[in-house]
């Protein structure tokens, strides 16, 4: 059995376990070098997987109903976010943008076909209406400026999401740790040294025995690069 195969199969095993009717099933999938890095600096783009790896995530999009990334990936690096390198359906495209800032020329915005999803603590405008659908949510009073994740993806499942697939960037993988509620892994990790912008900032006050563990760890080669997936963890609170 390949790689691919393999991962596939361990998604769709973990999916089938998991008990929340509450929320979607959650996969962060994201590249990075040895060293964590994402890219150079916030807000450059630095392409880290090599044709395998590149792939495997669009397998792994095409096993996914939604697909979500931050309004920093969108204006960096303007992407579809559709399954080009392998055959499947497309997911859901989700942005995670508070302050409506989405150029009108997004490639979101043009999607093959389906309309972006917005989630933001705006209200949308006309404008903004014709091109996207906007969800609206209120600040909780410990978080004036984010979306509040619980109640997202409360709103996704009842929307019909019932897996999501995180891509990034650094701002939402870290939001989705922090916040306990990443339920899966599969990390591409590229034989390339940065010292750049990291794809996992500060967690918080989590004490260190709830810091997030992959368990069970599973690993192998894919190309130049690593592949590295398993289950999420959260000491105590381990799902």
């Amino acid at each position: 059995m390949n790689l691919n195969q393999q991962i596939e199969d361990w998604f769709i095993s973990r999916k089938g376990q998991f008990l929340s009717a509450d929320r979607p099933f959650v996969t962060l999938a994201y590249a990075q070098s040895w060293d964590g890095s994402i890219t150079t600096r916030r807000g450059e783009v630095l392409a880290l997987s090599g044709t395998e790896s590149t792939r495997l995530t669009h397998q792994l999009r095409s096993l996914h109903d939604g697909i979500l990334v931050g309004i920093g990936t969108v204006l960096a690096d303007d992407p579809l976010l559709t399954v080009r390198e392998w055959d499947g359906p497309n997911p859901q495209p989700i942005v995670m943008d508070t302050q409506l800032r989405m150029p009108r020329t997004a490639r979101l915005f043009h999607h093959p076909d389906k309309q972006c999803w917005i989630l933001s603590v705006r209200e949308g405008n006309g404008e903004f209406d014709k091109l996207a659908e906007v969800m609206t949510f209120n600040c909780h009073e410990q978080d004036q400026v984010q979306v509040p994740l619980q109640d997202a993806l409360e709103l996704l499942r009842n929307k019909g999401i019932s897996t999501l697939m995180v891509e990034g960037g650094a701002r939402i993988i870290t939001a989705f740790l922090r916040a306990r509620l990443a339920d899966a892994i599969v990390m591409t990790v590229a034989p390339r040294l940065i010292g750049g912008y990291k794809a996992v900032g500060n967690l918080g006050a989590m004490p260190v025995d709830e810091l997030p563990q992959i368990r069970p760890l599973y690993s192998e080669k894919l190309g130049d690069d690593m592949i590295v997936w398993g289950d999420l963890h959260y000491g105590v609170t381990a799902r």
